[in-house]
């Protein structure tokens, strides 16, 4: 049983839930697996993908995790946490098969305060059943080595990061290695995003939002309103707490264009997860002072793909600039000598309540080869959008 706690996910999934909970309650959504690599699966990785599929309905909140949660997440309130404790993933919500090319295809369609908590476990059970096909051992004496390196840079130059690896990780096994290694040895690391671990190992859950957010509200209001939109939505939960604003689901320049006064001043800085970090940490600081808001007291979250020698170099050319935080995820928990799993699952559709039609979701980015949804919705957003040029 891969899979053994709800905890066991990121905390954005919860704090996503909850908001989606406070201001949409009837909204329903689809998660929708894509493999980039376009991986050939074998019948038998199916039997073993759908049996762990089906262990999931056994999953649930224990009390002392609820109690633990409560506590530690002052800005989630005991009422969601007790909600959790009943909830259970329902594998019949689960379509789950293997089409002519042996492409695996994945969905998941119920209420998004329950649908947006199936990602992350699903796509961690995919990526460690995929290794145990190819019958890929990690050797944790490498692993550990290669990862005492790591911590020596950051430790060596003050490079604050968080675990972020829960997702792609090439096992759970290798994630809690990795997790109690940085628990002891490194100075800078603020946390991890994965709630089981950061409760088993004393360290903060750390995360905020993602990008189904803002395609949910890009569907429903409109791709020039999204960003704007779902910040203060955003805000009309939180009330200032989590206050990262994640940067790049329909380009950071259109994001830039929308990041009003009152946001900027409000949030504690953006997520980078898309594009040439350096371009961005320019345009953003040019923004904040466009704002008369000083760069220096706001922060840069880099995520994108990163191993810690580039974390070095964006941390050298921010120094003096703006603040920066890194959250690092396949180089942690999947650095094993084998190619890591390419793997997403995101928002696909939405309606606000039943009553209404399905509208397709689509997200873009400062990468082209990570546009999200069919092709006419795409163009229909850069037009929308006026970025017909990328």
């Amino acid at each position: 049983m891969i899979i053994k706690t709800i905890l066991d996910t990121d905390l954005y999934k919860f704090t996503t839930s909850y908001a989606y909970i406070k201001l949409f309650p009837n909204a329903i959504g689809t998660f929708t697996f894509k493999d980039r690599d376009e991986t050939e699966y074998t019948e038998g990785f199916l039997v073993a993908l759908k049996s762990e599929i089906d262990n999931l309905n056994m999953v649930s909140l224990a009390q002392e995790e609820l109690t633990y949660m409560a506590t530690h997440c002052r800005f989630l309130p005991r009422v969601y946490w007790e909600w959790l404790s009943s909830f259970r993933f329902d594998s019949e919500k689960i379509e789950v098969y293997l089409d002519e090319q042996k492409h695996l295809h994945i969905e998941v369609t119920d209420y998004l305060y329950k649908a947006t908590l199936y990602e992350v476990p699903l796509l961690a059970i995919v990526s460690e059943i995929k290794n145990l096909f190819l019958n890929h051992i990690p050797d944790e004496t490498k692993l550990l080595e290669k990862l005492s390196e790591k911590v020596k840079l950051s430790n060596s130059h003050h490079i604050p990061f968080s675990e972020f690896g829960t997702r792609r990780r090439f096992s759970f096994d290798v994630q809690e290695s990795v997790v109690a290694y940085l628990k002891e040895h490194a100075d800078y690391c603020t946390g991890t995003s994965n709630c089981y671990l950061a409760m088993k190992y004393t360290m903060r859950p750390m995360g905020t939002h993602p990008h189904e957010w803002f395609m949910f509200h890009g569907a429903q209001y409109g791709y020039k309103c999204a960003n704007y939109m779902a910040l203060e939505n955003w805000v009309n939960v939180y009330d200032g707490d989590l206050g990262t604003a994640l940067a790049d689901t329909y380009t950071s320049d259109s994001f830039l264009s929308n990041f009003s006064r009152k946001q900027a001043k409000l949030f504690d800085g953006v997520r980078c997860d898309s594009g040439d970090e350096f371009n961005f940490t320019d345009r953003l600081i040019e923004r904040y002072k466009e704002l008369g808001i000083d760069p220096t007291t706001k922060t840069i979250i880099f995520s994108n793909a990163l191993d810690f020698k580039k974390a070095l170099s964006i941390y050298s050319y921010c120094a003096g600039k703006i603040r920066c935080s890194f959250g690092i995820g396949t180089n942690l928990t999947n650095d094993t000598g084998y190619s890591p799993s390419n793997i997403v699952m995101k928002l696909s559709r939405c309606k606000m309540d039943g009553n209404q039609e399905w509208r397709e979701c689509v997200k873009l980015s400062d990468d082209m080869g990570k546009h999200m949804g069919s092709m006419s919705e795409v163009e229909a957003c850069l037009h929308e959008l006026r970025l017909n040029g990328i």
